[in-house]
């Protein structure tokens, strides 16, 4: 394990502390010998003899009136080497009477390594904590499992063969600062991580977090449904907790090889989707928007321009949208004329001219399977839709 080093700040910290137990000026010294903390503001930066002796020869040293006049940059007192898991990082000085400073020296010392403990921890902990995100940034990007990223998540105590759904947060931009945004972001993460939830999560950008959850249910099975639920769930737990407002949208579930990465990439297409279709919404589903989802790849190429080209022409001769919300109604009633007509309250004759004007302006045969689908997956892909 990599010896922990000793910074200024933490050094000054320790300097604090400490000197609420003992009326004396304390000094702290890295594994150099150098001064990173003291009470003494002027002294930080001096190399500290009487430190160089304490960590050359691994004791507590004391140093009086006599042996001070002969090192240079040291005051009389007592200076004791402060370790981690047995290995010395520095060394911590208290000014004045050794005499009188050697039954508050090891209290001292105690106290000042504690804190060093404390912050090794926390250190190892935020490690961590950079490495599972880094683990799961390369999940979501990683067509296969390679044995470099299956090493690496044992090494953190992750089972990579475990199946998992992914789940997109993104927050509203532009609400705080940079700063304020992040560490409302982590608290987002701490909140998914809370109560374990066996969830790996990893901050993609300042607006945007992803969830890998645990895919199958306690009887080994996929359960949408139950995970509708769970999302449902954690989407009040975070607009209670945080001040973020926040959309969260859920992918499809792919078991084996590279499922994770797809599942990634269908609730990133989800959100888009689910944030230009239904923009009053803040969760999403896969399955709810499927169709779309799966076309979504096309926008931009030939394919979806020789889609949507019926559809155009509809829309450059039809001003006011009429005719095109009567198609759209008529799709969504299942191109069932009697509810169609209800929804648009019209009458089933008006209904008919519409559709017979959708076939002239379109030319395709809305009594034509075929003819109708084009038109329904135009609609799919139009960004008015």
């Amino acid at each position: 394990m990599a010896t922990y080093h000793l910074d200024a700040k933490l050094a000054q910290e320790i300097v604090a502390r400490t000197m609420q137990i003992i009326d004396s000026n304390i000094n702290v010294m890295d594994a150099r010998g150098r001064i990173i903390g003291s009470g003494d503001e002027e002294r930080v930066g001096e190399l500290h003899e009487g430190a160089l002796l304490a960590l050359s020869q691994a004791r507590v040293v004391d140093i009086d009136d006599g042996v001070a006049r002969h090192l240079h940059g040291v005051r009389p007192g007592i200076n004791l080497p402060l370790k981690i898991d047995g290995n010395i990082v520095g060394v911590i000085g208290l000014t004045g009477n050794p005499s009188q400073l050697r039954q508050f020296g090891e209290l001292v010392c105690m106290t000042a390594e504690m804190m060093l403990e404390q912050a090794r921890l926390l250190h190892m902990l935020a490690q961590d904590s950079r490495l599972r995100e880094e683990l799961v940034l390369n999940l979501i990007r990683a067509e296969e499992v390679t044995p470099a990223l299956i090493e690496w998540a044992q090494r953190l105590g992750i089972d990579i063969n475990q199946p998992r759904v992914a789940a997109v947060v993104e927050v509203d931009s532009g609400q705080f600062g940079v700063d304020s945004a992040m560490a409302e972001l982590q608290q987002l993460q701490t909140l998914l991580t809370t109560p374990e939830r066996d969830n790996l999560i990893a901050i993609v950008s300042l607006t945007e977090m992803v969830v890998l959850k645990p895919a199958l249910n306690s009887h080994g099975r996929w359960d949408a449904e139950e995970h509708r639920r769970r999302v449902d769930t954690l989407f009040s737990r975070m607009t209670e907790s945080s001040r973020l407002r926040v959309r969260i949208a859920l992918g499809n579930f792919f078991p084996g090889a590279g499922g994770i990465a797809r599942s990634w990439r269908t609730a990133r297409t989800t959100m888009s989707v689910g944030k230009q279709r239904l923009p009053e919404q803040r969760r999403y589903f896969y399955p709810d928007l499927m169709l779309p989802v799966l076309l979504d790849s096309l926008r931009g190429g030939w394919q979806a321009s020789e889609l949507v080209r019926p559809l155009a022409k509809l829309k450059a001769m039809d001003n006011n949208g009429l005719l095109r919300r009567t198609l759209i109604a008529w799709f969504r009633h299942n191109v069932q004329p009697t509810p169609t007509s209800k929804a648009l309250f019209i009458h089933r004759n008006t209904l008919e001219y519409r559709l017979n004007r959708i076939s002239e302006m379109t030319g395709l045969d809305l009594a034509n399977f075929d003819d109708r689908l084009l038109l329904y997956i135009a609609l799919q892909l139009d960004d008015e839709a």
